[in-house]
């Protein structure tokens, strides 16, 4: 490869990675993250919520079954 195609391909990657730059820290694209985060903590939030749930029902199950089996030795 001719040191000047070498030279000329470096400079296309800086500019790109420049005009990449400017794009992803453009105002519209924070606007998506902003948006992409929320989606996020809001999916993150009702895992949280079905997990607690679970949990709740699993409690009480062990419950009724640890009274089932009191009543079974008496």
């Amino acid at each position: 490869m001719s040191p000047w195609k070498t030279a000329r391909l470096i400079s296309y990657g800086f500019l790109l990675g420049s005009a990449g730059v400017s794009i992803l820290s453009s105002k519209d694209a924070k606007n998506v993250y902003t948006h992409v985060t929320a989606a996020v903590k809001h999916g993150g939030d009702s895992v949280k919520k079905t997990l607690t749930t679970l949990k709740e029902n699993c409690e009480d199950i062990n419950a009724d079954a640890n009274d089932i089996n009191q009543k079974r030795a008496i």
